[in-house]
């Protein structure tokens, strides 16, 4: 027997008109809208007689929050936090199980984080959630109260009564101790980063928690309560707890996640009918592993997260500090429809897999708006799909901030507060160019400098700048978006790319009359960038006259300040890498790792510039079409410090390490 939809069950219910259902439709069409939002928008149904509606169809008790009476000893047993992050309400015990007022009540994430707070069997009932959300403010807050004078009570006859006994706490060295997953998982993440305190393994009818204040009765009685074992604790130090929560939490999350996708497919076949695909999208368990995935990139600070279809199963990778890291794998099986998720969320057709295709898409984490570029590439086996997280934060740096050394900085901002003249960014995808760019924009941006810039695509928002997207398609090309500009008056034109002769043309002669021009161009260092502009056909006498500066970048890894680790270099070491005043070397610092890093000694980029400067020589090589190489020993003799000095310095200064900068310069 089929399903019956939510519009059948409510018409055959008398509930709502077959008009008001079209009307209904036609709002949810237009706006976006589920069906249910639809009609209690349009005033067709109270959101209280659908939801006790939508109780009755599967089978479930509804909860009415205007003849409820609380069970003070049911709302004991429930964290306020709790309540508040999954929006439910304990309503009742009985026996061995609790009702649990629910907005969703097909949440199974929140239903078995409440399992494992309460030590009851959850019996879900339906609610409206702006009723739960009251009913917390209401009830809860006279509990906290309570619970505020109970503990004070209770601190004054501690005093008068003094220590009852005195034990002799243990101390335990995590990073040698073998860790029980079934003793951390009686206790939550949340619960466990409040108190400092992770349980670690059980001894006979007791629960052993390493803790960073084992005297800390409060946190021993609460987690004595949540997980329903006596505690014995014990002492552990605080990096080392929080490395053991980051990393035993982390798995949990991941089998959790996992445990609950599979119960949406079967055993059979990977369901790619595109029928089945858009229905699995939007169940619970693939929105909750795609959120996962989201959540997790984003508290890691990943700049890409990488979704790639493998032989057998699905990868996950974060590109984290500039590197890579596997992070988890999804089964083959749910391939299709984990890839069709992402694309559904940057409006991408699903129904294309033949052809590479661009999206964009917002999600909110936390209360947080966070933006993503989605790009889908087809391969062998399957669809991969990156998605770029762009960090509203980034575009707000101050140059300062980028990590210029003071003489770099100079340089470079003489060239930029100039009123004309070409200012070219290059470096390999990922370098941080677009970053420059707009803290540059930062600073020239006044009421008096009207500036245009031309973007593929306009990933940032920047006030009072004229932004334009260009679109091939429709005939907005850079070069062509770049001619009409030009007739608008603009101070300064920023130009996401010069990709072609055509653009490049035009760059280089809104340069030469009275234009500040800023623009990135693909080259491996600085000099290169004059020949890669004659290459494309610009006159060399034109780019001689128009290029005022060209600064080629990368990014490394800082080095994390918590546990950098001093040494002494050997000197035919530093001999060999050519290093700077290696005279004054004596100590040097080298990546370790700590929890604050994940054990990774990194922590955060900082950038390595090459800053060419083009002075008279330069323009006279450029216009007699001279090699880049020797462009390159002109600029050396006249000041210009290489990525791989600029690195060493860095080096010097303790900022980063020999490795990374061998890692990201030739």
């Amino acid at each position: 027997m089929a399903k019956k939809t939510l519009a059948q069950i409510l018409l055959e219910s008398g509930l709502i008109t077959e008009e008001q259902l079209r009307e209904a439709e036609e709002l949810r069409r237009k706006m976006g809208l589920p069906l249910s939002s639809a009609l209690v928008y349009l005033g067709f149904i109270a959101q209280k007689d659908l939801a006790r509606k939508i109780a009755e169809q599967i089978g479930l008790p509804f909860i009415d929050f205007e003849s409820f009476t609380p069970d003070p000893i049911a709302i004991s047993t429930l964290p306020e936090e709790l309540a508040r992050k999954y929006s439910v309400f304990p309503v009742q015990i009985e026996k061995n199980s609790i009702i649990v007022a629910m907005a969703n009540p097909r949440d199974i994430i929140a239903i078995e984080e409440i399992k494992t707070v309460t030590g009851l069997e959850v019996k879900p009932a339906v609610a409206i959630k702006e009723e739960i959300d009251t009913a917390i403010d209401l009830y809860y807050r006279p509990l906290v109260e309570e619970s505020d004078e109970v503990q004070q009570k209770s601190a004054e006859e501690e005093i008068f009564q003094g220590p009852i006994q005195t034990a002799v706490i243990e101390k335990v060295d995590l990073s040698k101790f073998n860790i029980d997953p079934n003793a951390v998982v009686t206790l939550t993440e949340e619960i466990a980063r409040k108190y400092k305190a992770i349980p670690i393994a059980f001894d006979g009818g007791e629960l052993v928690v390493a803790m960073v204040n084992p005297e800390d009765v409060v946190a021993a009685d609460t987690i004595s309560v949540i997980t329903g074992f006596d505690i014995r604790p014990v002492k552990a130090e605080a990096d080392q707890i929080e490395e053991a929560i980051n990393r035993f939490y982390k798995m949990a999350e991941v089998i959790e996640v996992g445990e609950e996708i599979e119960s949406l497919i079967g055993e059979e076949g990977e369901g790619d009918r595109l029928s089945e695909i858009s229905v699995i999208t939007d169940e619970a368990p693939i929105v909750k592993l795609v959120n996962h995935i989201i959540s997790k990139a984003v508290k890691s600070k990943a700049s890409d997260i990488h979704i790639e279809p493998m032989e057998k199963d699905v990868r996950i990778r974060y590109r984290v500090d500039g590197v890579l890291q596997e992070i988890m794998r999804s089964p083959k099986r749910l391939q299709s429809a984990l890839i069709s998720r992402f694309k559904i969320m940057a409006n991408l057709d699903i129904a294309e897999r033949r052809k590479p295709q661009d999206g964009h898409c917002a999600v909110n984490i936390s209360g947080k708006v966070y933006d993503f570029r989605v790009a889908t590439l087809p391969t062998i086996y399957g669809e991969r799909v990156v998605l770029r997280v762009l960090e509203k934060e980034s575009i707000l740096l101050r140059l300062e901030d980028l990590g210029f050394l003071e003489d770099s900085l100079e340089i470079y901002t003489r060239n930029y507060k100039k009123s004309y003249g070409a200012i070219l960014i290059t470096g390999p995808t990922g370098s941080g160019k677009s970053t420059t760019l707009y803290a540059t924009l930062n600073v020239l941006n006044t009421p008096e400098k009207n500036i245009v810039t031309i973007e593929d695509p306009v990933e940032y928002r920047l006030k009072g700048i004229n932004q334009i997207q260009i679109n091939p398609k429709a005939g907005l090309t850079f070069a062509r978006v770049l001619r009409s500009i030009l007739r608008a008056g603009p101070d300064i034109i920023m130009v996401g790319e010069i990709r072609d002769r055509e653009t490049a043309k035009i760059a280089v002669e809104a340069a030469l009359t009275g234009h500040l021009v800023l623009s990135t161009l693909h080259t491996n260092d600085a000099p290169s960038a004059i020949s890669r502009l004659i290459e494309m056909g610009v006159e060399p006498f034109l780019v001689s006259s128009a290029v005022r500066c060209v600064q080629a970048q990368r990014l490394a890894r800082r080095l994390c300040p918590e546990c950098k680790e001093p040494y002494t270099p050997r000197r035919d070491w530093l001999e060999e890498l050519n290093f700077p005043d290696m005279d004054e070397v004596t100590v040097l610092y080298r990546a370790r790792g700590c929890s604050r890093c994940n054990n990774t000694g990194y922590k955060g980029r900082i950038g390595i510039y090459e800053i060419m400067e083009v002075n008279d020589e330069i323009e006279m090589l450029a216009a007699k079409k001279a090699p880049a190489e020797r462009i390159r020993e002109a600029a050396l003799r006249n000041g210009m410090r290489t990525l791989r000095q600029d690195g060493l310095l860095k080096v010097r200064l303790g900022i980063t390490s020999v490795e990374e900068v061998l890692r990201v310069t030739v």
